[in-house]
């Protein structure tokens, strides 16, 4: 069974950092590329970044760039995302995700056959 499970979120305030985790279980890790999107209230699920398997293709967002990071540990099967100046648009439920056949960093959602439940960020003012 695959589970991917997200940590590290939290209360953060505005021009503050936060590092989220995406521990997977149950594939083979390095297989698959790895995706984080976010979803705010009332808002569509949103493309964050995404990486390939070995870590050296990533893709991010329009709103990401310069201020996230993402990377990856094959060994630790972790995926993680650095966020550093946060503002309260950035307020949302981040998901990790992980997609088997991956063309490269893909950021429609529906490449991506799992998902984990997601860890909340907000971002006060």
């Amino acid at each position: 069974q695959v589970q991917l499970v997200e940590s590290g979120g939290g209360l953060v305030q505005t021009g503050g950092s936060l590092r989220l985790s995406c521990a997977a279980s149950g594939l083979t890790f390095s297989n698959y590329g790895l995706g984080w999107f976010r979803q705010a209230p009332e808002k569509e699920r949103e493309f964050v970044v995404a990486i390939n398997w070995s870590g050296r293709n990533i893709r991010y967002a329009d709103a990401a760039k310069g201020r996230f990071t993402i990377s990856r540990d094959n060994a630790k099967n972790t995926v993680y995302l650095q966020m550093n100046s946060l503002t309260p648009e950035d307020t949302a439920v981040y998901h990790c995700a992980a997609a088997r056949d991956f063309n490269g960093p893909d950021n429609r959602a529906s490449v991506y056959d799992y998902w984990g439940q997601g860890t909340q960020v907000t971002v006060s003012s």
